[in-house]
């Protein structure tokens, strides 16, 4: 538990020092995942977005039509960017595994590329169907592992180099699995791969200095065939310029009443 504390600290930390780099971000600010995500909420009167970051996603549930939005997020700095950044979202600084309201408060729960983040995302799985309503929606999407061991231990490896306050990304199975077990009916997934700049999604984390960051690029430079091949890493004069990043998206639904 202590260890746990000390990561989510630590990685509140982190982001609150980043909220300007996600803000402006490629990753986290277009895209269809995003407006993906936020028409599977159409219809809620009051969505929850967890793990907000700059507030994009709790933003475009707001542009959907979603009259009531909260952007929680353990990062004050993040709260204070997405209020400031998307009028119309009310903002809470709280734990993604300890969600500071009742049962049954929200119509719709989104989490959108943070869960590899979490400590313990079974936890926070099981708090998200615990403040959704009967015949609530949860809208997921995170950073997702190959059923392949080698190809999946080295993205979660470089992703640790890169930002120690990443967890794990998981298998599509696991989180399907997770859902199941807290009482979500999973009613659709779906996969995408997202192109990386190297270069932006390494100055984001401004705590990386540049031996670290000449290590990350080493490291996936010189992958074997097998890995090059699969997250189809690019190069530009030689050095490494982008590669894909494998998500999934997850449409799961409460019981209803």
């Amino acid at each position: 538990m202590e260890d746990g504390t000390n990561r989510k600290t630590a990685t509140a930390a982190s982001f609150g020092a980043s909220a300007d780099e996600y803000l402006s971000s490629d990753t986290h600010r277009e895209g269809d995942d995003l407006e993906r995500l936020a028409s599977w909420c159409d219809g809620a009167s009051r969505a929850l977005d967890v793990a907000t970051g700059a507030g994009h996603t709790a933003g475009a549930l707001v542009d959907a039509g979603v009259p009531n939005v909260v952007a929680v997020d353990a990062s004050h700095s993040m709260v204070v960017t997405s209020v400031d950044s998307f009028p119309g979202v009310v903002g809470v600084v709280a734990d993604a595994e300890r969600l500071p309201f009742p049962p049954e408060t929200f119509d719709a729960v989104t989490c959108r590329i943070a869960a590899h983040h979490f400590p313990d995302p079974k936890t926070f799985v099981g708090e998200v169907s615990r403040v959704l309503r009967p015949g609530g929606v949860f809208a997921f999407e995170d950073n997702v592992v190959p059923d392949d061991d080698t190809l999946g231990s080295f993205l979660n490896h470089v992703e640790v180099a890169r930002d120690p306050t990443h967890v794990e990304a998981y298998r599509t199975s696991t989180w399907h699995r997770w859902m199941e077990n807290a009482g979500f009916a999973v009613e659709g997934t779906e996969h995408l791969v997202k192109r990386i700049d190297v270069r932006a999604w390494l100055d984001r984390i401004g705590s990386l200095d540049t031996e670290e960051k000449v290590r990350v690029r080493r490291t996936l430079a010189e992958a074997p065939d097998t890995v090059l091949d699969f997250f189809d890493i690019g190069f530009e004069n030689g050095a490494v310029e982008s590669f894909g990043s494998p998500k999934v998206l997850i449409r799961a639904g409460t019981s209803p009443e």
